[in-house]
């Protein structure tokens, strides 16, 4: 039976965060159903920001997406131009991939004025049987060669 959880916080730009996730045996997995952004203060002129997901720590920080990158496994963007419009808020979860370690979310204002943006997380908790964690640490460890 699975559940949701939910994490959210406000990130500086070029900054990053690790969500633990890891269990001793690995039984437990998750799976990205949400990822949405929103500015720290509504309104800031020429706000850019990228903020992306991966299941592996230690990635560059940038505003570029690369969505062959088999170590990404979501990406949002948030962009306003004025005071006066709305920001864009655009979401992309991918394949629906189940993990059981650490995973990382980085931050990166493309414009100038380096804005911090706010992140809501959800995750579906599983259980995996032996099988199904070992396949999804395997998963991991390889992407970090």
């Amino acid at each position: 039976m699975s559940r949701i959880i939910s994490f959210r916080g406000l990130m500086a730009d070029n900054t990053r965060e690790t969500i633990s996730l890891h269990t001793i045996n690995g039984t437990t997995g998750y799976r990205i159903v949400k990822l949405e952004l929103f500015p720290a203060k509504f309104g800031y002129l020429d706000q850019e920001s990228t903020v992306t997901v991966f299941k592996t720590l230690g990635n560059t920080i940038s505003s570029e997406v690369d969505f062959s990158n088999n170590e990404l496994i979501a990406a949002s963007c948030l962009s306003s131009d004025n005071a006066e419009t709305s920001p864009l808020n655009l979401s992309t979860v991918f394949d629906g991939e189940v993990f059981n370690q650490d995973i990382e979310i980085c931050h990166n204002d493309g414009h100038a004025d380096s804005n911090p943006v706010n992140y809501y997380l959800e995750l579906e908790q599983m259980p995996l049987d032996l099988n199904e964690a070992t396949v999804a640490t395997l998963k991991n460890i390889r992407n970090n060669d």
